[in-house]
């Protein structure tokens, strides 16, 4: 009777999983279906779904080229990943399609070790009744060779050490571990019904086993210690901590960089203000050239390093013999201050000028202290090409908002009479300008300038306040790759609100510094900043709002027009623009160097096939091979000597203008 009872428990538990099971596939399905067809109807699909159509969505198991810029002074690691490369090419597996891979589905630069954690994100999806929702992605005939059955196998090892979930495998794995419970449950149950004497027993013995643990007292002279493996690198004794696995990405800058074998280091930086940033570095102690690389809005150092170790423009510059620092504005929502208690209004309390006047120069005066100290005791008599107070070169290389913040610390210092140590600037679609714009960014800018008064104190700042949210958002990005429709949805709706710029931005989402533990965040200040440049056409300080706390802060009633100002740049820039960019066009870029040409400042302006974001989270070679180029042209630094009476003049100048 218990064994019939048994089998019909085993039988009608696997009957529930798999209608359950078959259900929820069923509605996944559906939201994929619905959404190509909500897809289908969209305008302009096209051009945008052009973001993620590649190795975000279809990787392959070949190691990467090594890229043409690289092929003197490289590490060991990249020379060991471009050996890989050439080995494998021949037999690597491969998916293929009616289409020529070259063309369509180009393949990634990521390297072998940082596909590791990201490779299975795109491979799993969902079938459907239209044949481009299916994945594209079929195995090709290739004759079971060593490599190739090395390369399944490296492939399987991949998959089992990535261990990210989406919502809907969490949903799996619940139902799962529910119907478990349940039946378990049941199967107890009708147990102790069918052998009440084993389960009077079963009773009996518990009430004795407790009862001789109360009496029992430990040997004398035992006692627990802590234990550690053996082939742990640090042998000191730990406890070990349980938790649940929410398996989500929660790697840092940190992780990325040494697991690919790269040195690291983290400064912890403290402006005047009060607020702790991170300074984050690739060290060559020995090397006098320095890149300095700085992050734009909604973004950290992760965004330099996150397309492992070819495609990155952090590992490109150190394999040259750089000394990489990667720069981290103030705007994470762990908040670090020295002020423990600040509150959130207190904190983001900021707009762009916070982040040029207080950010930059507290970490690029690490940077200058951190290379003299290292510098100084090798320095011999004979380096005439080297500054004594400082033996470097140091070359900035910042993106989108980073580029204004950058030319906004130019310009303050050169007007404050302090040095700026750089001795060239490399801007990829640096914000300022921005009068040339669609109609969603035009409405953004009514509604921050004229609910500012209301929503400030309300709201002062964007970002997802919770560990709950954050790690949601992070798990939806994996369901977004592995339904393929619905991630052309989102692409399309996201790439509409940012006025059809087609980066991959749900490619972004699922990157490591979206993750549950921290994210960057945007202060309500930074954007109403960037409205009123916006609304005035000028590359302008903020404005506070009434000429009195403007002639406070500026000596004039009107914010500072940094335009006017970029005659005091004495240092090569080089401007880069992106011809697919919507969210700062090309007229834009050509603005600032209109501005500085007329200044008279040594500038160059290129343009590539890119959309915003390709700048940092996309795999080109022709832009890193640029930018190496540009690093190659870095001359000694300038010795920064002020034009201090002409500035006063143009100062005065502009007092009686706005005054008058």
């Amino acid at each position: 009777m218990q064994r019939a009872v048994d089998n019909v428990l085993a039988i009608t538990k696997e009957s529930v999983k798999t209608i359950t099971y078959e259900s929820l596939n069923n509605v996944v399905r559906l939201i994929n279906g619905f959404s190509a067809l909500l897809l289908s109807i969209l305008p302009g699909k096209a051009s945008i779904l052009e973001g993620i159509h590649g190795w975000e969505l279809r990787p392959t198991f070949r190691g990467p080229r090594l890229p043409r810029w690289m092929e003197n002074g490289v590490s060991s690691f990249n020379q060991f990943i471009h050996e890989f490369s050439v080995d494998s090419d021949s037999s690597s597996v491969d998916y293929s399609s009616d289409v020529e891979d070259s063309d369509i589905y180009p393949g990634s630069p990521l390297s072998h070790s940082s596909r590791v954690s990201r490779e299975s994100n795109y491979t799993r999806h969902n079938r459907s009744w239209m044949s481009w929702i299916r994945s594209p992605a079929r195995s090709g005939n290739h004759p079971s060779t060593p490599r190739r059955l090395q390369s399944l196998k490296d492939h399987f090892v991949q998959r089992a050490t990535d261990r990210r979930r989406g919502v809907v495998e969490d949903i799996h794995l619940a139902i799962e571990f529910f119907i478990e419970s349940a039946f378990d449950v049941v199967h107890k149950a009708a147990h102790c019904l069918l052998s009440p004497g084993d389960t009077i027993r079963r009773i009996c013995r518990w009430f004795s086993s407790e009862g001789n643990v109360q009496n029992e007292n430990p040997p004398e002279g035992v006692t627990s210690v802590s234990t550690s493996v053996l082939s742990n690198s640090d042998p000191t004794p730990t406890e070990r901590k349980t938790s649940f696995p929410l398996h989500t990405d929660a790697r840092t800058c940190e992780d990325v960089i040494t697991e690919l074998g790269y040195p690291y280091e983290a400064i912890r930086v403290v402006t005047t203000d009060g607020y702790i940033v991170l300074l984050e570095r690739i060290p060559r102690r020995d090397s006098r050239k320095v890149v300095y690389l700085q992050h734009g809005m909604f973004d950290s150092s992760m965004g330099w390093v996150t397309n492992g170790v070819v495609g990155s423009p952090a590992f490109a510059a150190y394999d040259q013999g750089y000394d990489v620092f990667l720069g981290n504005l103030r705007g994470l929502v762990s908040r670090d201050h020295v002020d423990k208690n600040i509150s959130s209004r207190q904190y983001w309390a900021y707009s762009i000028n916070e982040l040029a006047t207080e950010d930059i120069p507290a970490m690029i005066e690490k940077i200058h202290e951190i290379k003299t100290s290292e510098l100084k005791p090798i320095q011999t008599d004979g380096d005439e090409e080297h500054n004594a107070d400082q033996p470097y070169k140091l070359c900035a290389i910042p993106h989108s908002l980073g580029g204004a913040v950058m030319l906004m610390y130019i310009v303050t210092r050169r007007i404050e009479e302090k040095p700026h140590r750089l001795s060239r600037m490399i801007l990829l679609s640096p914000a300022g300008f921005h009068e040339d714009s669609n109609l969603v960014f035009t409405m953004a800018e009514w509604l921050f300038l004229s609910l500012s008064p209301i929503v400030s104190p309300l709201l002062p700042a964007f970002y997802i306040p919770t560990r709950f949210f954050r790690m949601l958002v992070n798990k939806l990005a994996r369901d977004f790759h592995n339904l393929p429709a619905v991630g052309g949805l989102v692409q399309t709706l996201m790439s509409y609100f940012v006025g059809g710029d087609s980066s991959n931005w749900v490619g972004v989402l699922a990157l490591p510094h979206y993750n549950m533990n921290d994210m960057p965040g945007l202060s309500f200040r930074v954007a109403l900043h960037l409205a009123q440049m916006k609304r005035s056409s000028k590359f302008q300080m903020f404005d506070y709002g009434s000429p009195a706390a403007n002639m406070e802060v500026y000596g004039s009633t009107e914010p500072l027009n940094l335009g006017e100002y970029y005659g005091f740049i004495d240092i090569p820039i080089d401007l880069v623009a992106g011809r697919k960019d919507k969210v700062i066009r090309p007229s834009m870029v050509r603005k600032h160097y209109r501005l500085m040409k007329d200044a008279g400042v040594d500038v160059s302006y290129s343009e590539f096939e890119y959309a915003h974001l390709d700048f940092t989270f996309s795999h080109r070679e022709e832009l890193l091979a640029y930018v190496m180029s540009r690093l190659l042209l870095v001359g000694p630094p300038s010795n920064q000597v002020s034009k201090t009476k002409s500035l006063k003049v143009k100062r005065k100048d502009l007092q009686m203008k706005t005054t008058g």
